[in-house]
């Protein structure tokens, strides 16, 4: 998703008075060659980051589970904070993932989703209370 700049790494020895950290996970730049902890990703780079394994986890998963597929994946915001090279390089993947049968639904407020993606489903609020929703396909919306 970041065209080979970043790799994520487990670091493998423990913080002093770190008993409880999770996965502990650094970035390596491949533009300097230096590991750096996630906590210094930018908002966009963390948004990558967090997609990038999510779906590698799915992977691993569906792998390892002795038949269980994980064909559907849902993304709750965060393209918002992606620069236009890197909404479109997430877009990519997603489409790619499409091609593989598998369902990623996108939560987002970005507008150029909606116009992106080849299905949308646009919940709007009604000036009287409630939302409506509308499906589109294809550039063809319908209620």
């Amino acid at each position: 998703m970041t065209e080979g700049k970043y790799t994520l790494l487990r670091r493998t020895e423990r913080e002093k008075g770190n008993r409880a950290s999770g996965l502990d996970l650094e970035v390596l730049d491949s533009l300097t060659g230096k590991t750096r902890h996630v906590n210094t990703l930018s908002g966009g780079e963390s948004f990558q980051a967090s997609l990038s394994l999510a779906l590698g986890l799915a992977d691993v998963i569906q792998l390892f589970s002795g038949g269980v597929s994980l064909e559907t994946v849902f993304i709750d915001e965060g393209f918002g904070s992606l620069d236009a090279e890197a909404l479109e390089c997430a877009v990519d993947t997603l489409e790619r993932l499409r091609r593989e049968d598998r369902v990623v639904g996108i939560i987002s407020h970005v507008e150029w989703l909606e116009e992106r993606l080849p299905v949308a489903l646009a919940v709007r609020p009604l000036p009287e209370g409630g939302s409506r929703a509308s499906v589109r396909r294809g550039g063809r919306e319908s209620d």
